[in-house]
């Protein structure tokens, strides 16, 4: 029922910055909470970051805080991702996700819409 469209992602030397976006469709998007997840080969999809109503509130993982930012613009049904100081270990594809209630959640099976995700490639 709602799609959610991820870009933004590519090549980057260790150092450098992104931004990834993530258009939503939905006319509920502004209660949604929506978040970031990412996942390395090899590795369980884990956590980035999230951003609730009116982005009243955000949370992020320790491995990110301070580096990446994640914002939303709900009049273009939008979140961002800015990531900024990347590093080797921030190499993944990165997947947007919605949840339909307020709540914060950080559990990844918590979340009922997903993107097909978009490669993020950091390079040393």
């Amino acid at each position: 029922q709602v799609q959610l469209v991820e870009s933004g992602g590519g090549l980057v030397q260790a150092g450098g910055s992104l931004r990834l976006s993530c258009a939503a469709s939905g006319r509920t998007f502004s209660t949604y909470t929506m978040a970031w997840f990412r996942q390395a080969p090899g590795k369980e999809r884990e956590f980035v970051a999230a951003v609730t109503w009116r982005g009243l509130s955000t949370s992020y993982a320790d491995s990110v805080k301070g580096r990446f930012t994640i914002s939303r613009d709900d009049t273009k049904n939008t979140i961002y991702l800015q990531m900024n100081y990347l590093n080797p270990e921030d190499t993944a594809a990165y997947y947007c996700a919605a949840r339909t209630r307020i709540q914060m959640v950080t559990t990844k099976d918590e979340y009922d819409y997903w993107g097909q995700g978009t490669q993020v490639t950091v390079s040393s």
